[in-house]
């Protein structure tokens, strides 16, 4: 078996032992692979495992380009190194890799002085995923008209399929931002925690920060609860939860595609 040749013919077991080695650099090529005349069979495994690892390594850095901001790429390139070389894809997608990046960076030893990075991945990847979710119309104001009002209680909500609420102990939204647009990156003064919604309304990827209450009230409504369950949830955790800027806020952001009715 030739390195460079197609290895589309080979047998499933072959392949799992060549692909084995590809993201591990301590094992060696597999039996039965050759290299071209006067070429050495180490050095040229080697060569493609190093594609291999570069290649996943790049789409990292294109998933999370604010966290590569932050860090440094050297930095970043080192870090990535060691989750690919313990994360192999499982999708022929590139950009469906690295979902668990977040959490490996929550762990990874020489992260922990930047306690919000893992946060600030998470919305990266969730921004992502809300770009590559299926299209469908947004709810608009109109629906509650349509809704007596003694039945406001029981309506429930179908989430549109971009939107995501993550909750977070730090400012991760402006952590984001900042990071994720060109120009200079300003010290933020602020240590108050920040939840996102990530959403896309018009073909466009939008992330915002919730209010208080916020938080717990869309993802009450994105889980099926009917609205006076969420409400009387939201007002339980902050007093100032503020009904009608919610309400006015989760409709321009495109949170929900339309709306049924549950139990009140």
């Amino acid at each position: 078996m030739v390195i460079d040749a197609c290895c589309e013919a080979l047998e499933p077991g072959f392949q799992a032992t060549f692909a084995s080695g590809l993201l591990d650099p301590t094992v060696t090529a597999a039996d039965g692979v050759v290299a071209g005349a006067g070429k050495s069979v180490i050095a040229r495994y080697n060569v493609y495992r190093n594609n291999v690892t570069v290649s996943l390594i790049d789409a990292l850095a294109a998933i999370y380009p604010a966290v590569q901001r932050i860090t440094g790429p050297d930095f970043f390139r080192a870090m990535a190194r060691f989750h690919v070389r313990t994360t192999p894809p499982t999708s022929p997608l590139l950009f469906d890799y690295g979902r668990g990046f977040p959490s490996f960076i929550e762990n990874y030893e020489y992260a922990q002085a930047l306690p919000w990075l893992a946060e600030v991945a998470r919305i990266e990847r969730a921004w992502l995923d809300a770009y590559h979710a299926a299209d469908l119309p947004v709810m608009t104001q109109d629906v509650f008209a349509s809704v007596e009002a003694d039945l406001l209680g029981s309506l429930c909500f179908t989430p549109h399929p971009s939107a995501r609420v993550l909750r977070s102990r730090y400012p991760a939204v402006s952590i984001f931002a900042m990071n994720r647009r060109d120009g200079p990156v300003n010290p933020i003064s602020s240590s108050d925690s920040e939840d996102a919604l990530v959403t896309r309304p018009d073909q466009e990827v939008l992330v915002s920060s919730l209010p208080p209450g916020g938080a717990v009230f869309l993802t009450m409504l994105m889980e099926g609860a009917p609205l006076g369950l969420a409400v009387s949830t939201a007002f339980d955790e902050t007093s100032s939860f503020d009904l009608q800027a919610n309400l006015a806020g989760m409709i321009t952001a495109g949170v929900f595609a339309g709306i049924k009715f549950g139990e009140s």
